[in-house]
Protein backbone atom coordinates (compact mmCIF):
# COMPACT_ATOMS: atom_id res chain seq x y z
CA UNK A 1 0.00 0.00 0.00
CA UNK A 2 0.81 3.54 -0.99
CA UNK A 3 1.21 6.48 1.28
CA UNK A 4 2.94 9.45 2.63
CA UNK A 5 4.75 10.49 6.09
CA UNK A 6 2.72 12.95 7.74
CA UNK A 7 4.53 12.50 11.17
CA UNK A 8 7.85 10.93 13.12
CA UNK A 9 8.50 10.57 16.01
CA UNK A 10 10.55 8.02 18.21
CA UNK A 11 11.83 6.02 15.41
CA UNK A 12 7.83 5.66 14.56
CA UNK A 13 6.25 7.28 11.12
CA UNK A 14 2.76 7.38 10.96
CA UNK A 15 1.56 7.20 6.99
CA UNK A 16 -1.36 8.85 5.74
CA UNK A 17 -2.36 6.16 3.43
CA UNK A 18 -4.09 5.35 0.46
CA UNK A 19 -7.05 3.92 1.76
CA UNK A 20 -7.60 7.13 4.20
CA UNK A 21 -6.35 5.11 7.31
CA UNK A 22 -3.52 6.41 9.48
CA UNK A 23 -0.89 3.83 9.78
CA UNK A 24 2.31 3.34 12.90
CA UNK A 25 5.06 2.25 10.71
CA UNK A 26 8.58 1.58 11.73
CA UNK A 27 11.27 1.89 8.71
CA UNK A 28 12.67 -1.14 7.78
CA UNK A 29 16.70 -1.94 8.93
CA UNK A 30 17.44 -1.25 5.03
CA UNK A 31 17.40 1.85 5.30
CA UNK A 32 19.45 2.33 8.30
CA UNK A 33 21.92 0.66 6.30
CA UNK A 34 21.80 2.70 3.42
CA UNK A 35 22.16 5.47 5.42
CA UNK A 36 18.61 6.37 4.36
CA UNK A 37 16.48 8.61 6.59
CA UNK A 38 12.63 8.59 5.99
CA UNK A 39 11.51 12.20 6.17
CA UNK A 40 7.53 13.95 6.71
CA UNK A 41 6.61 14.17 3.69
CA UNK A 42 7.91 11.09 1.62
CA UNK A 43 5.90 9.06 -0.68
CA UNK A 44 6.80 5.58 0.43
CA UNK A 45 5.18 1.84 0.15
CA UNK A 46 4.30 0.41 3.65
CA UNK A 47 3.26 -3.59 4.32
CA UNK A 48 0.37 -3.60 6.72
CA UNK A 49 1.36 -5.60 9.82
CA UNK A 50 -1.92 -5.37 11.74
CA UNK A 51 -5.02 -3.77 9.81
CA UNK A 52 -6.93 -3.71 13.06
CA UNK A 53 -4.33 -1.88 15.32
CA UNK A 54 -3.31 0.01 12.03
CA UNK A 55 0.59 -0.65 11.99
CA UNK A 56 2.89 -1.66 9.55
CA UNK A 57 6.77 -1.55 8.22
CA UNK A 58 7.82 1.17 5.41
CA UNK A 59 9.31 -1.10 3.09
CA UNK A 60 10.47 1.53 0.52
CA UNK A 61 11.00 5.35 -0.11
CA UNK A 62 10.00 6.61 -3.73
CA UNK A 63 12.30 9.11 -5.22
CA UNK A 64 12.07 13.09 -3.57
CA UNK A 65 11.29 16.15 -5.45
CA UNK A 66 13.33 17.72 -3.16
CA UNK A 67 14.18 17.31 0.66
CA UNK A 68 14.76 20.62 2.83
CA UNK A 69 17.33 20.45 5.30
CA UNK A 70 15.35 22.92 7.83
CA UNK A 71 12.90 21.94 8.16
CA UNK A 72 13.59 18.24 7.65
CA UNK A 73 10.89 17.89 4.96
CA UNK A 74 10.44 16.35 1.43
CA UNK A 75 8.53 16.69 -1.39
CA UNK A 76 7.32 20.26 -0.51
CA UNK A 77 5.85 22.54 -3.35
CA UNK A 78 5.94 26.33 -1.11
CA UNK A 79 6.71 27.60 1.85
CA UNK A 80 3.94 30.01 3.80
CA UNK A 81 6.05 32.04 6.18
CA UNK A 82 3.85 33.99 8.61
CA UNK A 83 5.10 36.94 10.33
CA UNK A 84 2.93 39.47 12.80
CA UNK A 85 2.07 43.43 11.61
CA UNK A 86 2.38 43.59 15.88
CA UNK A 87 2.43 42.09 18.70
CA UNK A 88 5.51 41.34 18.41
CA UNK A 89 6.49 43.41 15.98
CA UNK A 90 8.07 41.73 12.68
CA UNK A 91 12.09 41.18 12.55
CA UNK A 92 12.56 42.10 8.98
CA UNK A 93 15.96 40.42 9.04
CA UNK A 94 14.34 37.46 10.40
CA UNK A 95 12.61 37.13 7.25
CA UNK A 96 14.87 38.12 4.86
CA UNK A 97 16.90 35.45 6.28
CA UNK A 98 14.19 32.66 5.76
CA UNK A 99 13.58 34.03 2.32
CA UNK A 100 17.33 33.33 1.60
CA UNK A 101 17.38 29.84 3.01
CA UNK A 102 13.74 28.81 0.94
CA UNK A 103 15.68 30.26 -1.81
CA UNK A 104 18.76 27.90 -1.69
CA UNK A 105 16.43 25.33 -1.71
CA UNK A 106 14.15 26.75 -4.88
CA UNK A 107 10.87 26.54 -2.92
CA UNK A 108 9.18 29.44 -3.84
CA UNK A 109 7.84 31.91 -0.78
CA UNK A 110 4.53 33.38 0.37
CA UNK A 111 4.67 35.82 2.73
CA UNK A 112 1.79 35.93 4.97
CA UNK A 113 1.49 39.25 7.49
CA UNK A 114 -0.96 38.41 10.36
CA UNK A 115 -2.67 40.80 12.94
CA UNK A 116 -3.90 43.42 10.42
CA UNK A 117 -6.45 44.26 12.93
CA UNK A 118 -3.60 45.50 15.06
CA UNK A 119 -2.32 47.77 12.85
CA UNK A 120 -3.51 50.57 9.83
CA UNK A 121 -3.27 50.66 6.28
CA UNK A 122 0.20 52.72 6.78
CA UNK A 123 1.76 49.65 8.02
CA UNK A 124 0.95 47.42 5.54
CA UNK A 125 1.60 49.74 2.76
CA UNK A 126 5.20 50.18 4.09
CA UNK A 127 6.07 46.69 3.89
CA UNK A 128 4.42 46.56 0.64
CA UNK A 129 7.03 48.98 -0.57
CA UNK A 130 10.05 46.73 0.90
CA UNK A 131 9.06 43.83 -0.26
CA UNK A 132 7.52 43.96 -3.58
CA UNK A 133 10.01 43.33 -5.89
CA UNK A 134 11.76 40.39 -3.79
CA UNK A 135 10.32 37.32 -5.76
CA UNK A 136 7.71 36.28 -3.10
CA UNK A 137 4.24 36.45 -3.29
CA UNK A 138 2.55 38.89 -0.29
CA UNK A 139 -0.22 38.16 1.50
CA UNK A 140 -2.37 40.63 4.99
CA UNK A 141 -4.71 38.65 6.56
CA UNK A 142 -6.32 38.40 10.33
CA UNK A 143 -6.97 35.10 11.57
CA UNK A 144 -8.81 36.53 15.13
CA UNK A 145 -10.86 38.17 12.27
CA UNK A 146 -11.15 35.73 9.80
CA UNK A 147 -9.97 38.28 7.09
CA UNK A 148 -8.03 37.06 4.14
CA UNK A 149 -8.03 32.81 5.31
CA UNK A 150 -10.12 32.01 1.97
CA UNK A 151 -7.17 33.10 -0.07
CA UNK A 152 -4.40 31.49 1.84
CA UNK A 153 -6.58 28.45 1.49
CA UNK A 154 -6.53 28.90 -2.31
CA UNK A 155 -2.89 29.19 -2.36
CA UNK A 156 -2.76 25.48 -0.55
CA UNK A 157 -4.98 24.01 -2.77
CA UNK A 158 -3.17 20.59 -4.72
CA UNK A 159 -0.20 21.32 -2.73
CA UNK A 160 2.53 20.47 0.06
CA UNK A 161 3.33 23.65 2.06
CA UNK A 162 5.82 24.40 4.68
CA UNK A 163 4.66 26.75 7.09
CA UNK A 164 6.84 28.64 9.31
CA UNK A 165 7.77 31.55 11.64
CA UNK A 166 8.83 33.08 14.86
CA UNK A 167 6.71 32.23 17.95
CA UNK A 168 3.78 34.17 18.69
CA UNK A 169 2.87 35.51 15.26
CA UNK A 170 -0.60 32.89 14.84
CA UNK A 171 0.38 30.23 13.27
CA UNK A 172 -0.55 27.38 15.11
CA UNK A 173 -4.33 29.90 15.17
CA UNK A 174 -3.83 30.00 11.42
CA UNK A 175 -3.45 26.33 11.19
CA UNK A 176 -6.20 25.83 13.58
CA UNK A 177 -8.74 28.08 10.83
CA UNK A 178 -7.64 26.55 7.73
CA UNK A 179 -8.46 23.16 9.35
CA UNK A 180 -10.59 23.17 12.54
CA UNK A 181 -10.47 19.34 13.48
CA UNK A 182 -6.23 19.95 14.05
CA UNK A 183 -6.42 20.81 18.02
CA UNK A 184 -2.84 22.19 18.38
CA UNK A 185 -2.00 24.03 21.99
CA UNK A 186 -1.98 28.15 21.07
CA UNK A 187 0.28 29.87 22.81
CA UNK A 188 -0.43 33.75 24.19
CA UNK A 189 2.03 36.11 23.77
CA UNK A 190 4.90 36.65 26.59
CA UNK A 191 4.33 40.32 27.38
CA UNK A 192 7.03 40.07 29.42
CA UNK A 193 9.52 39.38 26.33
CA UNK A 194 7.39 40.28 23.54
CA UNK A 195 7.67 36.63 22.06
CA UNK A 196 5.38 33.64 22.28
CA UNK A 197 6.08 30.18 23.50
CA UNK A 198 7.34 27.07 21.34
CA UNK A 199 4.04 25.69 20.64
CA UNK A 200 4.57 23.56 17.82
CA UNK A 201 6.92 20.48 19.06
CA UNK A 202 7.76 18.28 16.24
CA UNK A 203 7.20 18.13 12.10
CA UNK A 204 3.83 17.35 11.09
CA UNK A 205 2.21 17.48 7.77
CA UNK A 206 -1.72 17.91 8.20
CA UNK A 207 -3.98 16.78 5.54
CA UNK A 208 -6.40 19.44 4.51
CA UNK A 209 -7.80 17.44 1.46
CA UNK A 210 -6.76 15.12 -1.13
CA UNK A 211 -3.64 16.48 -2.58
CA UNK A 212 -3.90 19.28 -0.24
CA UNK A 213 -1.06 19.24 2.59
CA UNK A 214 -0.01 21.27 5.36
CA UNK A 215 3.38 21.26 6.90
CA UNK A 216 3.50 23.15 10.42
CA UNK A 217 7.02 22.86 11.92
CA UNK A 218 8.28 24.62 15.31
CA UNK A 219 8.62 28.16 15.33
CA UNK A 220 12.08 29.71 15.14
CA UNK A 221 13.54 32.86 16.68
CA UNK A 222 17.13 32.83 14.92
CA UNK A 223 18.34 31.51 11.52
CA UNK A 224 21.91 31.25 10.71
CA UNK A 225 23.07 31.36 6.89
CA UNK A 226 24.21 28.37 5.34
CA UNK A 227 27.62 28.25 3.72
CA UNK A 228 27.58 30.29 0.68
CA UNK A 229 29.59 32.53 -1.02
CA UNK A 230 28.75 36.65 -1.41
CA UNK A 231 27.87 35.88 -5.20
CA UNK A 232 25.11 32.84 -4.06
CA UNK A 233 23.83 35.79 -1.18
CA UNK A 234 23.94 38.69 -4.05
CA UNK A 235 21.98 36.13 -6.23
CA UNK A 236 19.14 35.87 -3.33
CA UNK A 237 18.02 39.83 -3.65
CA UNK A 238 16.00 39.46 -6.68
CA UNK A 239 15.36 43.01 -6.82
CA UNK A 240 18.91 43.86 -7.33
CA UNK A 241 18.94 42.00 -10.65
CA UNK A 242 17.38 44.27 -13.36
CA UNK A 243 20.21 46.90 -12.44
CA UNK A 244 23.44 44.47 -12.24
CA UNK A 245 24.23 44.60 -15.65
CA UNK A 246 24.83 48.26 -15.70
CA UNK A 247 27.14 48.40 -13.04
CA UNK A 248 30.89 49.26 -14.26
CA UNK A 249 32.27 46.17 -12.56
CA UNK A 250 31.10 42.39 -13.51
CA UNK A 251 30.27 40.23 -10.30
CA UNK A 252 30.14 43.66 -8.43
CA UNK A 253 28.89 43.09 -4.77
CA UNK A 254 26.92 46.50 -4.54
CA UNK A 255 28.44 47.69 -1.15
CA UNK A 256 31.68 49.60 -1.71
CA UNK A 257 32.47 49.36 -5.79
CA UNK A 258 32.22 52.70 -7.82
CA UNK A 259 29.73 53.43 -10.86
CA UNK A 260 27.74 50.70 -9.27
CA UNK A 261 24.02 50.50 -10.74
CA UNK A 262 21.98 49.07 -7.85
CA UNK A 263 23.00 51.77 -5.54
CA UNK A 264 22.31 54.16 -8.06
CA UNK A 265 18.43 52.89 -8.50
CA UNK A 266 18.53 52.97 -4.27
CA UNK A 267 19.30 56.20 -4.33
CA UNK A 268 16.11 56.67 -7.03
CA UNK A 269 14.04 54.94 -4.49
CA UNK A 270 13.77 51.69 -7.21
CA UNK A 271 14.93 49.31 -3.91
CA UNK A 272 13.64 49.17 -0.92
CA UNK A 273 16.21 50.76 1.74
CA UNK A 274 15.25 48.00 4.24
CA UNK A 275 16.29 45.24 1.85
CA UNK A 276 19.56 46.75 0.80
CA UNK A 277 20.39 47.59 4.54
CA UNK A 278 19.62 44.09 5.54
CA UNK A 279 21.37 42.32 2.25
CA UNK A 280 24.69 44.82 3.43
CA UNK A 281 24.50 43.13 7.13
CA UNK A 282 24.08 40.08 5.76
CA UNK A 283 27.13 40.23 3.52
CA UNK A 284 29.22 41.47 6.04
CA UNK A 285 28.24 38.88 8.50
CA UNK A 286 29.54 36.05 5.72
CA UNK A 287 32.64 38.37 5.20
CA UNK A 288 33.69 37.61 8.87
CA UNK A 289 32.62 34.10 8.64
CA UNK A 290 35.16 33.38 6.21
CA UNK A 291 37.88 35.34 8.40
CA UNK A 292 37.67 32.65 11.12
Amino acid sequence: MQGKIIKGIGGFYYVHAGDGALYECRAKGIFRKEKQKPLVGDNVEISVIDGKEKTGNVDLLFPRKNALIRPAAANVDQALVVFALADPKPNLNLLDRFLIMMRRQDVPVVICFNKTDLTDSGVQEELADIYRDCGSELRFLSVANAEGLEEVQSLLEGKTTVVAGPSGVGKSSLTNALQPSVQMEVGEVSRKIGRGRHTTRHTELIVLRKDTYFLDTPGFSSLYLPEMEPGELRDCFREFAPYEADCRFQGCMHISEPDCAVKAALEEGKIAGPRYESYVMLARELGARKKY
